[in-house]
């Protein structure tokens, strides 16, 4: 890593929900978040779910989102690297972020090294055992011939569907029982499909040091196994939290814009 240098870590914005007006006020908080890192950045990673609904026609792009797209514009232009993991909200991201705005996008998991600590890093949809449920859905959105598909509807129709259909999501409403979920997922952290992903990776590869994730919009970091940790990162619709390396120690911290 580069010395002063920190990579930044954020997650699950779901821009767009639950109204425009309240949007906007998180897309202006999320801007000056990026503002106040770009001095010591060296590397920006958003793990997922910028948007709670994205689709690019060939010749049309979702209304919105200028002051966003402007600020990660600016900052690759300087020369931060910002990678883009596209979530279950925004899989139907294409060539538009990439060619236009700089960023670098990753459906993926990816595998990166900084400071000599090994990082696994994805959204976190649909990796570990079970969700067979939704295992089968991602697989019917990400064929081609659905997007092929849904590239038919009129921008007008398929964005309000689209917006419809992710904002029947337990996060996208902020429903009570998402909380409970969490409260059960952090009490059974071991069982939960992604630390059984995380578990098996490190059978084959025992040299990662820190999994971190997005999607559960929970915020924690878990010792696996000695110098082994599971890292989810919240969200930016209640918690605006986010995740730095220095080079040395991860930690979780919150963003306060005053």
């Amino acid at each position: 890593m580069q010395a002063g240098k920190k990579i930044y870590f954020a997650s699950d914005f779901h821009f767009g929900i639950p109204d425009a007006a309240q949007s906007k006020q998180r897309e202006q908080r999320f801007v000056l978040w990026l503002e106040s890192i770009r001095h010591d950045a060296q590397e920006i990673f958003l793990m997922g779910d910028l948007f709670d609904f994205w689709f690019e026609y060939h010749q049309v792009v979702p209304k919105g989102y200028v002051r966003l797209l402007g600020k990660l514009a600016e900052l690759t232009d300087a020369g931060i690297p910002i990678h883009l993991f596209r979530g279950n909200h925004d899989m139907w991201a294409f060539d538009y972020l990439q060619s236009e705005v700089g960023v670098m996008l990753h459906r993926e998991p990816v595998v990166r090294t900084f400071g000599g600590k090994r990082f696994y890093l994805a959204h976190g949809d649909g990796l570990g055992p079970g969700d067979r449920g939704y295992k089968f859905i991602k697989y019917v959105f990400e064929r081609k011939i659905n997007r092929f598909l849904f590239n038919w509807l009129h921008p007008d129709l398929g964005v309000k569907l689209g917006l419809f259909w992710s904002g029947r999501s337990r996060y996208g409403n902020q429903k009570p029982e998402a909380v409970e979920k969490e409260n059960r997922l952090l009490e059974n952290i071991n069982q939960s499909r992604l630390a059984q992903h995380c578990n098996q990776v490190l059978k084959q590869d025992p040299t990662i040091d820190y999994f971190i994730f997005g999607h559960w919009h929970m915020e924690q970091i878990h010792e696996l196994s000695p110098g082994h940790f599971y890292i989810h990162l919240g969200d930016w619709i209640n918690r605006y939290s986010y995740g730095v390396f220095d080079g040395e120690k991860f930690t979780l911290k919150h963003f306060d814009k005053k």
